[in-house]
């Protein structure tokens, strides 16, 4: 949704041109302005850029944090409208805006040259002040400008803050801002400006200390309990110039203090993870982070004075801040492992989901697809998450390529289109607004990036060769890398699935030569599979299971599709119910099993204790999920988060369907795992709740169902033929 704008873009007068040595303090830009009386309605429309702080009449505006979210800045940039007929007053009032750098000026140097994104620019702002239809104020020339107390500010590395540098009152209208310097026009940042279109981040939870691994003199090292994203608020007290400084981790070392070696490798400078707080020395002082973000379960906090006495911390808690989601689905069962690893999975996603679906929320910080379209069902299952998916394919359309190619990140300022993309991970662009599609019914995000789909296919067309293609990562984080299946094999199966995808859209959309066409273009796809990796006997490429399950799950198997199926259970047995793939296998293995009828073997795959599984992580004590098998590296991931979906999937049984979304219709078969003894499951639907639960008794097994309002299931109930059902009921067998 787009405005028309009074005002234009301000900032405080600098300009890149030649590359800085240092970036200064976070500005202020203050604007003050009449109102002839209490507004009914008061509106301020505020895009600032990277993240923003709004403040009026010495209150801030909201609790939003990290705001806006991230886009291609030159392709869309978001602006809020923030409500502000409670705060301004007949006479004379103020409004403030605090600018941090964000993702659109990241000014220190790492692996994905985000310092050299086309984009890139100073912190700037435009915004309208309107009231009862009226305008105030406009972004313009006579806005003031000072710094603040933020004296350096970067996504990946931290924040500092000088309490000394405070400005007591800076918001408030009365205050004197003669010394303050007049802001100037600066260029816009190339994106049209949109209204922000998802729920913003907040803090939604605070954690204190449970234990303390460490302590030396000036120095201790703080347990949370749990992988979380966010950053500490702290209280302190000491003289001026005392400072505190917090440094971020998730991992210790044998001696109990923090180690960022796995997570810290690929920031080149500035330092990774740590917050920098110094003293004024007036009383009880209260800090945290707002214009960066850290992932962490252990905070070393190390306390400075020039003097004898170090300041004193007298509270310290952390504070996980993530996009504000509705929650839209609960799941439990009566085994530990399985309510566990569905508590971790949730913290890891929430933990990937601080604006936009990362990879993880401290090394990297970025939108890999291939982790979104992973975990896109399990957040879709869980949080009314479609708004912030929609925004994320919005995002990664904007990186597209005129020729349809993707990078493996979005937003890209240039990286990711040579290297870390492929079929597997820019599938994202066909998932999202699959799964809108398919939970909320709404055809709207499909139509809108249909030719961004197409454009996408036709670009893997033109990779191809007899129909395949081999470019992308494949079956990423196998715990034996020399062992993964053929990246063709994986590559190719998400290229056909691209394509059904589309041909499914183009029939709904009445694009009736597209349908024809791809149609055509699918079955010459699934033609040279079969004739490339079928071996025979069951067998597909090297047997080995991400290619046996990637062949049933895509649609692919045209033969023998039972014996791929029974060959598939069978190496699981072989190995133990040990996984044995990678991020693709982990969503392809347990759902295939669960589809021929193995779902006791995808449950003893979930939640057994030996390595490599996700029941091993949980022996290990992980509060959410890892990036690899071992341990190694990153220890909140989400790529391997398919399980959760998997949950209340085959364990819940319910399936929605393409032809009557939103759960109009939906097909309702529980698998009846003989471990456990109860499973019970939700989902809100746009059409009201959907419970099912089932426990062993006496009688039988008692299976519970409530079908949302004006919407049918297909019931499937082991020995009963199929039934179709409404409202509530229940079933013993």
């Amino acid at each position: 949704m787009t405005r028309k704008w009074n005002g234009y873009w301000i900032n405080t007068g600098k300009t890149m041109g030649a590359p800085s040595p240092t970036v200064g303090a976070a500005p202020y830009l203050r604007k003050t302005f009449q109102c002839e009386k209490a507004p009914s309605e008061a509106k301020i429309y505020l895009c600032g850029l990277g993240w923003h702080q709004l403040f009026v009449n010495g209150v801030r505006v909201d609790n939003r944090e990290l705001a806006p979210v991230v886009t291609q800045y030159d392709h869309h940039d978001s602006y809020i409208e923030y409500d502000v007929s409670r705060l301004l007053k007949p006479g004379r009032n103020a409004a403030v805006v605090l600018l941090g750098n964000g993702w659109y000026n990241c000014h220190t140097t790492e692996t994905w040259s985000f310092d050299k994104a086309p984009w890139r620019d100073w912190p700037k702002l435009l915004c309208d002040i309107v009231a009862d239809g009226a305008l105030l104020a406009k972004s313009d020339t006579s806005w003031l400008v000072h710094d603040s107390p933020i004296t350096f500010d970067a996504l990946r590395n931290g924040e500092h803050y000088d309490a000394r540098l405070e400005i007591p009152g800076f918001s408030d209208p009365d205050f004197d801002d003669s010394d303050w310097a007049h802001a100037v026009q600066c260029n816009p940042p190339g994106g049209l400006i949109v209204k922000e279109d998802l729920e913003p981040c907040r803090i939604m939870r605070e954690y204190t200390p449970v234990g303390i691994p460490f302590r030396k003199p000036g120095e201790t090292v703080y347990d949370f309990g749990t992988n979380l994203t966010g950053w500490c608020e702290i209280e302190v007290e000491g003289r001026p110039g005392d400072s505190v400084t917090l440094q971020y981790a998730e991992q210790l070392r044998a001696n109990g203090s923090i180690t960022q070696e796995e997570i810290g490798m690929f920031i080149r400078k500035d330092g990774f993870q740590k917050d920098h707080y110094i003293l004024k020395g007036e009383g009880v002082e209260r800090f945290h982070a707002r214009f960066t973000y850290h992932g962490f379960r252990y905070v070393q906090v190390t306390l400075w004075s020039s003097g004898k006495e170090l300041p004193n911390l007298r509270s310290i808690k952390a504070q996980f801040v993530h996009n504000s989601f509705r929650q839209a689905g609960t799941f439990e069962s009566s085994d530990a492992t399985l309510n566990r690893l569905q508590q971790i999975t949730m913290q890891s996603y929430l933990s990937n989901f601080t604006g936009i679906p990362t990879d993880c929320p401290h090394r990297e910080k970025n939108g890999w697809t291939g982790d979104a379209q992973l975990a896109c069902e399990t957040g879709m299952w869980n949080y009314h998450a479609q708004n912030a998916y929609l925004h994320f394919v919005r995002l990664l359309s904007d990186t597209q390529r005129p020729s349809g190619q993707l990078p493996g990140i979005a937003p890209s300022g240039g990286w990711g289109y040579n290297w870390g993309s492929g079929p597997a991970w820019d599938s994202m662009l066909f998932e999202g607004v699959w799964q809108i599609y398919l939970f909320r019914g709404d055809a709207e995000p499909a139509h809108e990036q249909y030719d961004a789909m197409k454009r996408y296919v036709e670009y893997c067309r033109g990779m191809s060769e007899n129909n395949l293609v081999r470019f992308g990562l494949g079956d990423w984080c196998h715990w034996d890398r020399f062992r993964i299946a053929p990246v063709e094999l994986t590559s190719s199966g998400y290229y056909y699935n691209d394509i059904v995808r589309l041909t499914r859209f183009a029939t709904l959309f009445g694009k009736e030569s597209d349908a024809e066409e791809y149609t055509a273009l699918a079955e010459s796809v699934k033609k040279s599979f079969n004739q490339t990796f079928y071996k025979g006997d069951g067998i597909y490429a090297d047997g080995s299971m991400t290619a046996l399950s990637a062949a049933l799950y895509f649609n692919l198997a045209e033969q023998d599709r039972e014996l791929t199926a029974r060959k598939l259970a069978d190496l699981v047995r072989a190995r133990q119910h040990r996984a044995d793939f990678g991020i693709l296998g982990a969503k392809y293995v347990p759902r295939v099993l669960a589809d021929y009828g193995f779902a006791e073997d995808a449950f003893r795959m979930i939640t057994q204790p030996e390595f490599p599984g996700w029941g091993y992580w949980v022996k290990q004590g992980a509060t959410s999920l890892w990036e690899h098998w071992n341990g190694c590296s990153s220890q909140n991931h989400i790529m391997f988060g398919d399980i959760s979906a998997w949950m209340y999937q085959y364990l819940g049984g319910a399936t929605p369907c393409f032809e009557t979304p939103g759960f109009r219709r939906f097909r309702l078969r529980p698998c009846l795992v003989p471990q456990l003894d109860f499973v019970k499951m939700s989902h809100e639907t746009p059409h009201g709740p959907l419970r099912v639960s089932w426990q062993r008794t006496a009688e039988g097994v008692r299976r519970d169902f409530e079908i949302p309002e004006n919407c049918t299931a297909v019931l499937e109930l082991p020995g009963r033929k199929a039934e179709e059902v409404r409202g509530k009921l229940s079933r013993t067998v």
